[in-house]
């Protein structure tokens, strides 16, 4: 059995793995086709990360209740209301800015989406120590999800992009916030955990992530010839397929 202690300091390298993607934001000079490429990349990771936590959850929902066929209503239901309330929450933060989200806003909606599927896998990962010790499945959960965290940060610093305006404490800070929901998330399965919980904060994290990138699709897209719109398509392949490769490892 893992200790709370050695729960949280596993956890703690999950969690702030996530800062290792922080060099790609300090580039001063970059033009404007790398800068949208790297964004549509970030982009690609964050429709991998959607489907990768629709994965996480489907066995919940579709778990043959009725005669080896069917879902579980209960489930469905919380799954829905978590995915609706991820979603409109963003929907209704932006609607309150009539100029639209500030690079810091977007950043900070990006790392609340990422956030919310970190405190999923810190719950997974405080379980599992609970219940196998630091056995070799409980070690590839470790790596795996460490491993997941680094390209996890590259989309929260997207919005900033060759801009000379970032300012170092607001990124440190918007990391934390995507991070720190791991180590949160460890401490509390080490104690106690449900599919409940994961239920419902994979839905929030789907409905979250979902809301994030079409703002980031409507900076990359806006104003692009058809040269740029096809390097942003292969860019979004790209990021899809880096955080696949990334998740095998």
């Amino acid at each position: 059995m893992v200790t709370f202690a050695e729960t949280l300091l596993f956890s703690a390298i999950m969690g702030l793995s996530i800062f290792l993607s922080l060099p790609v934001v300090l580039k001063r000079q970059m033009s404007d086709s790398l800068r949208k490429m790297l964004l549509a990349i970030a982009i690609g990771i964050l429709v991998f990360l959607m489907a990768d936590v629709f994965s996480d959850v489907t066995p919940d929902l579709y778990n043959g209740s009725l005669y080896g066929y069917g879902s579980s209503l209960f489930f469905d239901v919380l799954f829905t209301v978590s995915l609706v309330v991820g979603f409109f929450a963003l929907f209704y933060i932006e609607s309150r800015s009539k100029t639209g989200l500030t690079p810091v806003q977007l950043s900070l909606l990006i790392a609340l989406g990422i956030g919310l599927q970190n405190l999923t896998e810190g719950l997974v990962f405080g379980s599992l120590g609970v219940a196998l010790g630091l056995t070799g499945v409980t070690l590839v959960v470790l790596i795996g999800f460490t491993f997941q965290n680094v390209t996890e940060g590259f989309p929260i610093v997207s919005p900033f992009l060759g801009r000379m305006d970032r300012r170092m404490a607001v990124l440190l800070g918007l990391f934390l916030v995507g991070g720190v929901p791991t180590i949160l998330g460890g401490a509390i399965g080490f104690y106690y955990n449900s599919k409940i919980f994961d239920v419902l904060f994979d839905g929030l994290a789907i409905g979250a992530i979902l809301y994030v990138i079409l703002p980031m699709l409507k900076v990359l897209l806006g104003g692009t010839d058809l040269l740029q719109q096809r390097i942003a398509y292969v860019g979004i392949f790209i990021g899809f397929a880096i955080g696949f490769i990334v998740n095998l490892l």
